[in-house]
């Protein structure tokens, strides 16, 4: 075989090669793209976030335990600040032409699924919102995990895991006032296990 013949098969492997390598990478990417999960973690985590701060401030009104006062002060400073960034994260996504996708998670799973304006009226109202809330934190924690398992960007990845770390603490946090308070802890149980994720 002559040298000029090789070549030309040579260049023709390499261009072949060089095409097959550029569809794996950019159909890998596409996909992570067309999912939307990083969107739908960020759209669907504001709302929640909301609701939380919303029963942290009924929290400030009606309970006398210091406490529960300092967590319902956490709540709001910390996922106000969350807040702002899946906005952020969010937005940025949203320029780049990332669709919105689902998370797939019921309300249910997510801890979207209650009353929390009856917290206003609830009687003893520290037990309420101690049941109340964990729920609530359980559904951030499976949102979360769906985030990190499905999810593509590194910022919101970051905050998931951030999520987790604060929630899974004021989770036991919360149970164990529960039990030395009331005597048991929430029917909603703990940290939920993985792959409790909806």
């Amino acid at each position: 075989m002559n040298t000029t013949r090789m070549r030309i098969i040579l260049g023709a492997l390499f261009v072949g090669l060089t095409v097959v390598i550029v569809i794996a990478v950019t159909s890998g990417g596409d996909t992570a793209k067309a999912d939307g999960v990083d969107r739908a973690f960020t759209g669907d985590m504001v709302p929640h976030h909301v609701s939380a701060v919303d029963m942290a401030e009924i929290a400030k009104q009606r309970s006398k335990r210091p406490e529960i006062q300092g967590l319902a002060d956490d709540i709001i400073r910390t996922q106000q600040e969350e807040i702002d960034r899946l906005r952020s994260i969010d937005a940025r996504l949203k320029a780049a032409g990332e669709p919105k996708g689902k998370l797939g998670a019921s309300a249910e799973m997510m801890g979207m699924s209650m009353d929390t304006g009856s917290l206003k009226t609830a009687e003893p109202f520290d037990r309420a919102f101690i049941d109340m809330m964990i729920p609530h934190h359980q559904g951030a924690v499976r949102m979360s995990r769906i985030e990190l398992d499905r999810g593509a960007d590194g910022d919101a990845k970051k905050l998931a895991e951030e999520i987790i770390a604060a929630q899974t603490r004021e989770i036991e946090q919360m149970n164990a006032w529960r039990k030395d308070w009331f005597g048991a802890a929430s029917p909603a149980g703990g940290v939920p296990k993985a792959g409790d994720d909806g």
